[in-house]
């Protein structure tokens, strides 16, 4: 019921436009492998699709108090967010073993390579868990790219300016040929490369070759975010010469005799 409330409210005031839906499967279970820009890409991802799709969030989501945390935790799970603990040490394996379960169950399966948001704008480094989750699974890597969510929504603000957002949906992405190699690092290594590399020819976005993680911490530091080199890409590949997309323009006024 709050999915039925919450997705038309949405839709109205950031009225997304799409390129690529068709590249989601219609049927059976699927990574949705996205770039990460604001809080807002879980929310505006899912209103676009015909089928559900399941992100996970943190615990704190779901057990704030007083008015505003039940909105919060009524908000999250009316999406479809899943709560998880990533205190712990073992984090990483829930995390795994929950998009296990989603992608065994035929759902489709949203996830972040980054690991957090960018935090200025660029796309950075892929962790390898998106590729564990992919080998171990079997199911195809669709590669999303969110544009315009951080200017909605810049790092800070709670409540996202209306406005038109993009998600551009890319070819799905088969790694069978590395079916019961998930122990292999390098083999890690090279599939969230190619998952990057995928998202940063559907974003246009400048590539930075440190996790996202790194970068916050240096900034909050007080050091400032990596330069990174220019004309890079994920996995030492030249960087592809795309450009950020953009909304499809209207189709001209024609006139009539």
């Amino acid at each position: 019921m709050k999915q039925v409330m919450v997705g038309p409210l949405l839709r109205l005031l950031y009225r997304p436009w799409t390129r690529g839906v068709e590249n989601v499967p219609d049927e059976g279970g699927a990574i949705l492998a996205s770039n990460h820009l604001a809080v807002i890409d879980s929310f505006i991802l899912p209103l676009v699709l015909g089928r559900k799709v399941q992100f996970l969030g943190k615990s704190d989501y779901f057990t704030g108090t007083g008015v505003k945390g039940r909105l919060t935790a009524g908000f999250m799970r009316g999406v479809g967010t899943i709560p998880v603990d990533r205190s712990g040490g073992k984090a990483s394996e829930a995390a795994l073993d929950t998009g296990l379960r989603v992608l065994r169950e035929g759902e489709l399966f949203g996830i972040y390579p980054e690991g957090t948001r960018s935090p200025d704008g660029r796309l950075y480094r892929g962790k390898t868990g998106v590729a564990r989750l992919a080998l171990e699974s079997g199911a195809p890597v669709v590669p999303v790219a969110m544009v315009g969510t951080d200017i909605a929504q810049p790092i800070g603000k709670v409540i996202p300016t209306p406005m038109r957002i993009g998600i551009v949906i890319g070819e799905p992405l088969d790694f069978s040929r590395y079916r019961g190699m998930e122990s292999d690092r390098f083999i890690l290594r090279s599939v969230a490369d190619e998952i990057q590399y995928a998202i940063m020819g559907l974003s246009g976005q400048e590539y930075v070759d440190v996790y996202a993680a790194t970068a916050k911490a240096r900034i909050a530091a007080g050091h400032g975010g990596p330069a990174g080199p220019s004309g890079v890409a994920p996995g030492g590949r030249p960087a592809p010469d795309v450009q950020v997309p953009e909304p499809p323009q209207p189709p001209s006024a024609t006139s009539v005799d």
